[in-house]
């Protein structure tokens, strides 16, 4: 490809996908490793507060604004038992978590969980056991948070100090019951057949909630996509989402092959689609059910048995992730995806939120943004309103797995309210900068605010705790716009925002 190629984006804010829900920039938090003990919650840091919340912590999960939170698990979900985790610290039992195999101390539970998300204004998401656990025990535990306190569970919530109900809405029927792994695995329909009347009750508890099925832990599972269908079938009317889990990788170190992945992202998201289409017209109903992202990340330098098992100890480092460019790279067109798939895609939980497959990572006195903080943090501050249909003219490469495949990776939102416009354009070239014109096709901007840009020579470059700004955005200068068009040079292995008004 020539220096001289140059790429054309084309923006009509007539041409609009879907509202851009919210909840697509949530976390995702599991008893899993460092995650919560010496992660979130370490009354030994010297940043901890009363309550043994990091503050640091706590303060870089604001700046991101995750508006929901699914806890306990992953994994570890299908053996917990929520009743350890609650009432006095002292006489809270200590386990051995088999999915980790690691020691869980219960000294943080789902009422610290609540509190933990009061302190970084976010929804709390919450996931019963259907693996060892029972229907009745996931109907109590929402009695537990939602029920006014007059009867028992709900009784004995105010007994541990919470007079008032959670108001919990967001529920995960379970977690990846597809996988042989899974503590408690079941077949699609036992399945099914359990969600649909643990649903019930959970719902007879408290009609107001939003119930999220459990769907195919990835897309090479397989059962997929027939797991979905039949536990679909079975549950329709019962939920409101059905999840989705994918963890990417650059197994084969083929860094065109793994910038080229949001195509495999799209092709999950439309086979769904088309099942969720399915499912809605055999039962001739009038109900919609939307996807549910609720694991999604990079994974794979730091995984696999060795990385995942905890020799019976507590909070043991387990699958911390070290990201890189190439990695950030492939996080920001995962959410370029979210945005393009906003018509079906609602929630979309990051996989997790710190120390283990995480953004950030945590010492006991220091803090380390990694590369994948950013366009997280970027998407999460400036995607809202509605996503663009955006036309995109770009040069073209050739890549191993997905032959040829476009340079560049784009998406648009635009708030009619603000009227502020944001552009997020990755180069998934190593090579070559590339020159892209931006044209606004109904309402040109009145000036374009901000430039943000993420770029680099070596795809493997990272940021340590020595040297933390390796790589992270950096404002350029903002190019004029005449005729209702500019111009931007788009540096190889890049993500740039583009920030306007209309």
């Amino acid at each position: 490809m020539s220096q001289r190629s140059k790429a054309q984006i084309y923006l009509d804010t007539n041409r609009t996908i879907s509202p851009i829900s919210p909840l697509l920039f949530s976390g995702f938090l599991e008893h899993m490793g460092r995650a919560v003990y010496e992660g979130i919650y370490d009354p030994a840091s010297p940043h901890a507060d009363a309550s043994g919340l990091r503050t640091d912590v706590l303060a870089a999960l604001r700046e991101i604004n995750y508006r929901s939170m699914r806890y306990p698990g992953g994994n570890f979900l299908s053996g917990y038992r929520w009743l350890d985790g609650v009432g006095p610290r002292d006489q809270r039992p200590r386990r051995r978590d088999l999915a980790w195999q690691s020691v869980e101390t219960n000294q943080f539970g789902t009422n610290e969980f609540i509190e933990f998300c009061k302190q970084i204004n976010t929804e709390p998401m919450l996931g019963v056991n259907l693996g060892t656990g029972t229907i009745q025990e996931a109907a109590n535990l929402v009695e537990y948070c939602n029920a006014p306190a007059d009867t028992q569970y709900a009784q004995m919530r105010a007994e541990h100090g919470y007079a008032d109900p959670h108001g919990v809405k967001y529920w995960c029927l379970g977690n990846e019951m597809d996988g042989p792994w899974q503590i408690g695995h079941l077949e699609a329909a036992e399945y099914g057949m359990k969600a649909r009347e643990a649903a019930k009750m959970m719902r007879w508890h408290d009609p107001s909630i939003a119930l999220i099925l459990c769907g195919s832990s990835n897309s090479v599972m397989p059962t997929y996509p027939e797991w979905d269908r039949v536990a679909l079938e079975l549950c329709w009317d019962q939920v409101d989402y059905h999840s989705m889990h994918y963890y990417a990788g650059n197994r084969t170190d083929d860094t065109d092959s793994y910038l080229a992945l949001a195509a495999e992202f799209e092709n999950f998201v439309d086979t769904l689609s088309g099942v969720l289409r399915y499912v809605k017209a055999k039962r001739r109903s009038r109900h919609d059910v939307h996807l549910s992202w609720d694991e999604w990340n990079v994974w794979y330098k730091a995984a696999g048995p060795e990385f995942n098992r905890g020799e019976w100890t507590e909070a043991p480092h387990l699958s911390e992730e070290v990201y890189n460019l190439e990695d950030a790279l492939v996080v920001a067109q995962w959410l370029n995806v979210f945005l393009r798939r906003a018509d079906v895609l609602k929630i979309a939980c990051v996989a997790q939120i710190v120390n283990v497959i995480s953004p950030i990572h945590t010492t006991r006195d220091a803090l380390l943004k990694h590369t994948t903080y950013y366009p997280i943090l970027l998407f999460s501050r400036l995607a809202s309103g509605a996503a663009l249909d955006v036309a995109v003219q770009s040069p073209r490469h050739e890549t191993k797995q997905f032959g040829d495949m476009p340079l560049l990776d784009v998406s648009a939102s635009y708030d009619e309210g603000s009227g502020a416009n944001t552009v997020f354009i990755v180069n998934r070239s190593q090579t070559e900068s590339l020159p892209v014109e931006l044209r606004w096709q109904a309402r040109a901007p009145q000036s374009i605010r901000a430039v943000h840009q993420m770029s680099g020579s070596d795809p493997k470059a990272f940021n340590s705790l020595a040297h933390p700004n390796q790589i992270v955005p950096v404002q350029v200068a903002a190019p004029v716009v005449q005729n209702g068009a500019a111009e931007l040079l788009l540096p190889p292995l890049s993500f740039t925002v583009v920030e306007t008004q209309l």
